[in-house]
């Protein structure tokens, strides 16, 4: 038995299996310890994300050539059988390979990063992690209203890039154009309505007009696009009911929720203080008037009754 044992264990190719494996131990230790002793130095997140994919990365290349290092001499031998193993674990594996193909895609093509807020696959979310496989993501919205987590965490396979549009809501230009529309009863002071609401704009997404404008011009020195205006404007049209404004701004794409209401807020509560000369419209029926009942009783039924 001992014998056997030790003859098995003269195997180079068993031999080499074994220091592979105690190798690859070692070197998954050493990369998880460097991993915990610089999260606990590096304060910020992303900063130490990346710390820990590069460390991992570089522990997966140190592997592979330490494995490689360690069948040198057989390599020769192995050629044949590598290929022809090859061909069928490529058949077999072609999803896997078109993913890992993907990641190769994201990474040089930026097709978006950590961070970004994306539409993939049809999720929605921020991008929390970008894996050889599989991209994972921070959903929002579905039964949860405009843009806020709903708590589930999404891995979507990197090949859908190659198959599927991809969203990308941050990228180049962090900034999204929303609209919000305030329907002003016939009869008002249309100046002071159309004043209230661009001044209301100007004082809460301001900021966001300077900053969206130096985005705007990096865009158009990399891209084929003419120049678009980033600051608040207001358009009127009048329909049966009411008059309708409408306010386009721009915002960052992190925060359309909530400078939403601000902006509802505060334009409403300047409209308040016209005192009537503008006023908020709603849907009302009026009834003009009660049409007669004419009711009339014939004799038969009188006098049956």
């Amino acid at each position: 038995m001992q014998e056997n044992l030790i003859q098995w264990l003269e195997n180079p190719t068993v031999r080499g299996t074994l220091i592979s494996i105690i190798g690859a131990i070692v070197i998954a230790i050493i990369v998880r310890i460097l991993q915990r002793s610089f999260d606990r130095r590096i304060q910020e997140s992303d900063i130490r994300y990346r710390v820990r994919k590069l460390i991992g990365l570089l522990g997966y290349l140190t592997a592979f050539l330490y494995i490689t290092l360690v069948f040198k001499d057989q390599l020769g031998h192995l050629t044949v059988a590598f290929g022809v193993a090859g061909a069928g674990i490529a058949f077999a594996l072609q999803e896997v390979i078109a993913s890992i193909a993907g990641w190769v895609a994201i990474s040089l093509g930026h097709f978006y990063q950590v961070g970004d807020r994306v539409l993939l696959g049809g999720v929605k979310g921020d991008i929390v992690d970008i894996g050889v496989l599989r991209t994972t993501l921070m959903e929002i919205g579905d039964w949860v209203g405009s843009d806020l987590y709903n708590g589930r965490i999404v891995r979507v396979v990197n090949s859908i890039v190659f198959k599927e549009p991809v969203f990308n809501y941050s990228g180049d230009f962090p900034f999204l154009w929303d609209e919000l529309t305030i329907p002003v009863k016939y009869g008002g002071d249309r100046k002071q309505a159309k004043e209230i609401i661009l001044q209301v704009a100007k004082e809460i997404v301001g900021d966001y007009s300077l900053q969206a404008h130096q985005s705007w011009q990096h865009m158009i020195t990399k891209y084929m696009l003419e120049r678009e205006t980033v600051e608040p404007i207001v358009t009127l049209i009048a329909n049966d009911n009411w008059m309708e404004y409408t306010l386009r701004y721009v915002v960052d794409y992190k925060r359309r929720r909530l400078v939403k209401d601000q902006l509802f807020t505060r334009i409403l509560d300047e409209i308040d203080k016209t005192d009537g000369r503008v006023a908020i419209a709603s849907t009302t029926i009026h009834l003009v008037e009660t049409p007669a009942f004419d009711v009339r009783i014939s004799e038969e039924m009188q006098s049956t009754s």
